[in-house]
């Protein structure tokens, strides 16, 4: 109650995570209960810090008065954080896959694996097309448009022509 016994007095962290009935924040995150448009019901966002839009957005309980949503609490909260993450790690693995393929044609040689790995930059964006050997080793790499179809038969034409840029 005094500057003596500053134990006594109630202290508020201005850093410290908010945790109420329709805010929660923690583990990078912040669940956010929000009236749903669409119906009558609630719904809650869940926003990665730092980001400007949420990675989820789902229907939320009602409460027991069928008026206002449940509260958020810590186990609701955890299996949120949980869910959010796992929508992001898809994206993420969906993306990777839309931007880096990879075919095998059999050559002379043995097996070649042709990759083609796709630089989606705002500006000048391109694509790499790249051939390895059996073991590893890097046989080519030519810059293509990033709407080059990797397929085996684009591939294998490629092989063909001694690697020229197609």
């Amino acid at each position: 109650m005094s500057a003596d016994y500053p134990d006594t007095e109630q202290q508020h962290d201005d850093d410290a995570p908010v945790q109420e009935a329709r805010v929660w924040q923690g583990n990078g995150w912040t669940a956010r209960v929000i009236k749903n448009d669409d119906d009558e019901g609630w719904a809650v966002a869940m926003i990665k810090d730092g980001e400007p839009e949420p990675a989820l957005v789902g229907p939320w309980t009602m409460g027991r008065d069928k008026k206002n949503p449940k509260p958020l609490d810590v186990n609701a909260f955890n299996t949120l954080v949980k869910t959010a993450n796992e929508v992001i790690r898809r994206h993420e693995q969906q993306l990777h896959a839309q931007l880096h393929k990879n075919v095998f044609v059999n050559g002379e040689g043995g097996q070649v694996r042709v990759n083609l790995d796709i630089v989606p930059d705002e500006d000048d964006p391109y694509a790499t097309l790249s051939a390895f050997d059996p073991y590893g080793e890097e046989l080519a790499r030519v810059r293509v448009a990033p709407t080059f179809k990797l397929s085996v038969t684009s591939a294998a034409a490629w092989i063909d022509s001694g690697y020229r840029k197609p």
